[in-house]
């Protein structure tokens, strides 16, 4: 994204500045923001693990219990917002969010549970093609989802004798059968079908040209490339588009871990042809703690009923689902990878979020968070402390909201120190804080307070 060039000023009286032309203002006005023992508004820098709960999200919420108080089950068909289609409601928005089509889109269940069910459709290893494209530093839950596929499918060090595959629509290479293998291995022997994406020696940041040099140096032997949008800890946000292309490319199947990425930068899954993500609703989306999560199917896979997923009645065809038959008909779509009835409340509070997402519009935020992470890199650099180094990428489109400064030297008791003077960050060992200015509730004021703040404990 282009956005107007600023010259930036280490000032507070140019974060106000900043704050009054700020076309997002008001939104700060729409969250709860957590407060300091003294009454005063913390500076919450942490919309990456926690988003901050909307003010209207009890509305939503009490709006749901009250036809639950009132109807029982009629609530289903009778309620306000009648239960039994209410995740429709959120499919549109959410579609906006992540830069898809209604029919890719669908909420449900958490996020590494879409991302195994997800794989059980797109991984699909044969014994030539059967590897997995990771990042080395990708977030823990993602390394144990993928080694517990590989290991469900018999595969460690070695290839196993036998196995079927599958590759969507579009791919080269495609295998006439789908299958596994009957041979198990250690749960730790991934050094033949694990490849794992680390930056150059003494850098941080895993570059383009690398990532695309390996897919196609391995391509003929890797079924799945599976990467986060946005990583958690450096906050670096891959060039998706380059990276899909390469990977069909190269016969593979490409999904997207978007925990990081929904809501945090502008996506465009359906134009980019990445094949399913996944995505949890807590952190950028502002759901709640544990909030219900999305999942992105492509829509050339939308009418493959032949995809082998693991059904539920949820994903069973609208038409005939209270007909309770025997035999599973999946929905066209995203949809039909439903297993059950979503849980409505969380629904309501993800609702609540999306209405504010669609009234700011993601462009408006984006073009906030670039001048927010710029504005925060610069005054780190002013504050001309040796020890201080961001590690999230310089260049902007290669970053979301989080910037990730490692404090050399430093432990604990400087994140402990910041905290004390009311910021809300997150420390990740052995010298990482993490902070997240988001451009919904955070202001230009917030990220120069944090830096005069962060100063000040530096000296200490």
């Amino acid at each position: 994204m282009q956005t107007r060039e600023v010259k930036f000023e280490y000032s507070e009286s140019f974060a106000n500045e900043m704050d009054a032309d700020d076309l997002l203002k008001n939104f700060h006005g729409k969250f709860f923001i957590p407060k300091q023992p003294n009454g005063q508004d913390c500076i919450y820098l942490t919309g990456n693990s926690l988003g901050l709960q909307p003010k209207n999200v009890r509305g939503y919420i009490e709006q749901e219990l009250k036809d639950w108080e009132t109807l029982g089950v009629e609530g289903h068909v009778h309620a306000k917002n009648p239960w039994l289609p209410y995740h429709e409601m959120l499919t549109g928005q959410m579609a906006n969010v992540v830069g898809a089509k209604p029919i890719e889109t669908v909420v449900m269940n958490s996020l590494t549970t879409n991302l195994h069910l997800l794989m059980v459709s797109f991984y699909r290893p044969t014994r030539e093609r059967y590897k997995i494209v990771i990042e080395k530093g990708a977030f823990p839950s993602d390394q144990y989802a993928v080694e517990s596929q590989l290991q469900f499918h018999g595969y460690g060090s070695e290839p196993p004798a036998s196995a079927g595959g599958f590759f969507g629509a579009g791919h080269k290479n495609s295998p006439a059968d789908a299958g596994g293998s009957d041979r198990k291995q250690p749960a730790d022997e991934y050094s033949n079908s694990l490849i794992e994406l680390a930056p150059r020696d003494r850098e941080t940041t895993l570059r383009t040209e690398d990532i695309l040099e390996t897919i196609q140096r391995e391509g003929d032997s890797v079924a799945l490339i599976l990467l986060g949008g946005v990583n958690y800890y450096t906050g670096q946000a891959f060039d998706m588009k380059a990276i899909t292309e390469a990977g069909h490319k190269a016969g593979a199947v490409v999904g997207f871990d978007l925990a990081h990425a929904a809501g945090n930068i502008e996506l465009r899954l359906h134009d980019w042809n990445v094949d399913f993500a996944a995505w949890c609703s807590y952190k950028y989306l502002n759901a709640g703690p544990g909030g219900i999560a999305g999942a992105f199917i492509h829509e050339h896979h939308a009418n493959n009923f032949d995809l082998p997923r693991f059904a539920g009645w949820w994903g069973h065809d609208k038409e005939t689902r209270f007909q309770m038959g025997p035999k599973f008909r999946p929905i066209p779509g995203a949809e039909g990878w439903q297993l059950s009835n979503p849980p409505i409340l969380q629904l309501a509070a993800l609702r609540a979020s999306l209405e504010i997402f669609e009234e700011a519009g993601m462009s408006v935020l984006r073009e906030k968070s670039l001048k927010l992470t710029g504005y925060l890199e610069y005054l780190l650099s002013e504050i001309r402390d040796e020890r201080i180094s961001v590690i999230t990428p310089s260049n902007p489109p290669e970053r979301g909201c989080q910037l990730s400064i490692r404090v050399r030297a430093a432990d604990k008791s400087l994140f402990e120190a910041i905290s004390s003077r009311g910021v809300i960050a997150d420390w990740r060992e052995p010298d990482v804080i993490r902070v997240a200015p988001v451009p919904l509730y955070n202001s230009f004021s917030d990220v120069f307070h944090f830096a005069e703040i962060l100063k000040a404990c530096l000296i200490l």
